[in-house]
């Protein structure tokens, strides 16, 4: 059996991946991952999704620049989350989110509404020309 087989897919040929900071164990970003994605991640040892709204393969970095390379591929109990341990490159503190943020889950619920509590750490008009 390949590797890739212990993975539940979802019926789009999909399965989420958890995007954790190395040391920190931040989590910085949730994406979605194909067979092809999950392969080309293991291969090149930087994380690679599949886009979506694109419907193609995604090089995290590749507009950027603050790419994830992998340490660690882990799968959960259930076979249907993949969990990649990660540094972020490209900007010093790390940046993962394309608001400029450090990590994509930056929004605390305050009990009424949603509040931005982590800082924008570089303009995204910047990072996306």
């Amino acid at each position: 059996m390949d590797w890739l087989d212990h993975i539940k897919w979802d019926r789009d040929g999909l399965v989420p991946a958890i995007a954790q900071e190395r040391g920190s164990k931040d989590v910085l970003m949730m994406a979605w991952m194909n067979r092809e994605a999950l392969a080309a991640t293991a291969e090149r040892g930087q994380a690679v999704y599949w886009s979506r709204s694109r419907q193609r393969l995604w090089h995290k970095g590749e507009e950027s620049g603050h790419f994830q390379q992998v340490h660690e591929i882990r799968l959960d109990c259930d076979g249907d989350v993949v969990l990649l341990e990660v540094t972020q490159l490209g900007h010093t503190p790390g940046i993962a989110c394309h608001t400029g943020r450090h990590s994509c889950f930056y929004r605390r619920w305050a009990g009424t509404q949603w509040v931005a509590v982590d800082p924008v750490l570089v303009d995204p008009e910047r990072i996306y020309k």
